[in-house]
């Protein structure tokens, strides 16, 4: 992706966009709607960096950079072209204001809104990015350039999910693959091998199979004296290779 960037943006804050953007959805997949958004803002400001750059600035450095006033800068450079001076900016300017003001606005007795907030950033960056790779790559590779906007732009949904205590999995082939990404959506809590087992089952297994399921993941838990299961740290990389895995698809 990003070789459709560095004809046109400076390589340096493409490789910290992409690398913040990948970042966002790794964080949303694992459904940590804090840390997604949280990098949303990193992704953001990378991108107007590369902008302001490509508007023949200089980037101010460290507590020097302030994101809203690029944003408000980038408004009057008139010799530059409307997508970078006022669309891009204006998506930037949305998305910012959510990831800068996570949980802040909200009250106590609200619906907790960080899985919007994050669904909302994550789809904000995306635009940008498509964006601007739609920008960098005009008359050039537009083949290529489709297929990574169409990528980036299609819904991308949490590997898991819990409803009312019930952890449901979206990825997972067999009923170990499947009881060792429940922990590790749980982790670092605690689950009896009786909960793994009838949460297992939850994902159209055999009785069987999720018991054989977790005598199989001992290798990957820790079984405390009650005899409740978490997952160790080769458990924790088992799990994420299987999520790799998927991604590569």
């Amino acid at each position: 992706m990003n070789h459709l960037l560095t004809n046109t943006f400076k390589k340096a804050h493409v490789d910290a966009a992409v690398k913040h953007f990948n970042g966002v959805v790794e964080d949303f997949q694992r459904r940590d709607w804090a840390d997604s958004a949280a990098k949303g803002g990193k992704f953001i400001e990378a991108a107007l960096k590369a902008l302001w750059v490509y508007a023949g600035e200089v980037v101010p450095s460290g507590k020097n950079f302030k994101a809203g006033n690029i944003m408000d800068q980038l408004a009057n450079k008139t010799t530059v072209p409307d997508t970078i001076r006022l669309t891009i900016p204006r998506a930037c300017r949305f998305a910012y204001e959510i990831a800068s003001n996570r949980g802040a606005r909200h009250d106590a007795d609200e619906i907790d809104a960080n899985e919007m907030d994050a669904t909302a950033v994550l789809s904000s960056c995306s635009w940008i990015l498509s964006e601007m790779i739609r920008f960098s790559q005009k008359g050039l590779d537009l083949a290529q350039a489709k297929a990574v906007v169409d990528g980036l732009m299609k819904r991308r949904f949490p590997l898991s999910e819990e409803i009312d205590g019930r952890v449901y999995v979206n990825l997972g082939e067999s009923a170990t693959e499947v009881a060792i990404l429940i922990l590790w959506h749980i982790y670092p809590r605690r689950m009896t091998a009786d909960e793994l087992i009838a949460s297992v089952i939850r994902h159209d297994q055999s009785e069987a199979n999720a018991r054989m399921a977790v005598k199989r993941i001992g290798k990957y838990t820790d079984q405390d004296a009650n005899g409740n299961l978490k997952l160790r740290a080769t458990g924790i990389s088992k799990a994420e290779s299987l999520i790799d895995a998927e991604k590569s698809h």
